[in-house]
């Protein structure tokens, strides 16, 4: 039996609060808060303390699919980048580069937050960035 403690920051909202997944023979067993955190200080929501539950769920999606008519095929990473690369771009040349917006999640960090943003604004060139808290 291996066991290893790996300190992550919880995906469910920009508050940065930081919890250890407890990792038993490659599977995460469970979530234990970080007691040191400036921010969690050893304190977890709801969401943070069944932060693991939906990684083996049945349901989840861990491969890229792609439409094909009516049906959706799994695909390689690198095949989806370049679809949706390719895709962007297309508009972009087509309609400009306010055609193009980006939504974000509450679910990401301020700083995976802030990198969006500068892609949409430095990449895209477009300044239409939205974020699901507002909803």
């Amino acid at each position: 039996m291996h066991l290893d403690m790996v300190l992550t920051t919880c995906p469910f909202c920009g508050t940065g609060c930081n919890f250890y997944l407890q990792v038993m023979d490659g599977e995460i067993s469970d979530v234990i808060p970080c007691k040191t955190h400036p921010i969690s200080e050893g304190q977890l929501c709801v969401l943070g303390r069944n932060a693991s539950r939906h990684i083996h769920s049945k349901d989840r999606l861990t491969r890229p699919l792609i439409r094909q008519g009516d049906e959706f095929i799994e695909a390689s990473w690198q095949e989806t980048y370049k679809i949706v690369a390719n895709r962007l771009l297309s508009i972009k040349e087509t309609h400009g580069p306010s055609a193009l917006g980006i939504f974000s999640s509450a679910k990401c960090t301020n700083e995976e937050n802030y990198l969006i943003m500068k892609f949409a604004r430095g990449v895209l060139g477009t300044n239409n960035v939205d974020h699901c808290a507002r909803l």
